[in-house]
């Protein structure tokens, strides 16, 4: 079954073409690495396919719901944006709670659901009953997966997951990604970090200037690359988005440094 499809999926801003004729068909359980320099068009691929932003023409589905039917699509998607909005004057259990109540969610059920995912992140319990105004980074980040995932969504969509997390607490994120898969979860995962693509993506796509201009296995991607033999993916995912008059130093900058807010 297709989780995800779009058609000619396009987007502008006055001028600027942020994302130019996507067209995707991921299937369910599938973990899509999703990669391009910043501003290749993906955190507005991602608004597009969670319905916060209309596309200027195309269209697309996600298990089955238009994405311009954001009622439709609720149910079915969970959303970990680059910066989660979080509500600094609560705690986590009053956060995460709180959003299980917004998607019905018995509970019960919820709470023991919420207390073994904090657990697996490394977020104790007085942690969790302190005010996410005094959170790192990290911990926030934490919270707002379990928020992501809470109701078992059929795809979540993950915009830099890993960003400020500490070493464990990363692995434990991508074991948590491949379980989601393994259970039928499609994830939709945007990240500049290669590794962790290379390590959990089934499939990878990589977007420049709003166009699609690779897809396929890391170890596809790898063996494209000009010299024939089999590279890393981030040698094949600087020369798939490298312009031939360009130094790849460049794109080294843009592609895979600090970890940027892209269009």
């Amino acid at each position: 079954m297709t989780a995800i499809e779009t058609t000619a999926l396009t987007k502008r801003y006055g001028d600027t073409l942020a994302v130019d004729d996507l067209a995707l068909s991921i299937s369910e359980g599938v973990v899509y690495g999703f990669l391009g320099p910043n501003g290749a068009g993906k955190t507005t691929t991602m608004r597009m396919l969670t319905g916060l932003v209309r596309p200027t023409s195309g269209s697309g589905t996600v298990v089955g719901a238009d994405i311009t039917d954001r009622d439709g699509l609720r149910p079915h998607i969970g959303y970990l944006p680059e910066e989660p909005p979080l509500y600094d004057h609560a705690t986590a259990y009053e956060q995460l709670e709180y959003a299980a109540g917004l998607r019905d969610l018995p509970s019960a059920p919820a709470r023991e659901r919420i207390d073994s995912l904090l657990d697996r992140l490394g977020l104790s319990s007085d942690d969790a009953a302190t005010r996410i105004e005094d959170y790192s980074k990290g911990m926030r980040q934490k919270v707002a997966f379990v928020q992501a995932v809470l109701h078992e969504p059929d795809v979540i969509f993950l915009d830099e997951p890993t960003s400020g997390l500490d070493p464990r607490a990363a692995r434990t994120l991508r074991e948590l990604v491949v379980e989601l898969a393994t259970e039928g979860t499609t994830v939709f995962l945007s990240t500049h970090i290669l590794p962790v693509v290379e390590e959990v993506a089934d499939t990878v796509g990589i977007l420049y200037d709003g166009e699609l201009v690779a897809e396929g296995t890391p170890t596809d991607l790898q063996q494209r690359a000009e010299t024939g033999e089999t590279r890393s993916l981030e040698d094949a995912f600087l020369e798939l988005t490298t312009d031939t008059d360009e130094q790849s130093t460049n794109s080294t900058d843009s592609a895979i440094g600090e970890e940027k807010t892209d269009g």
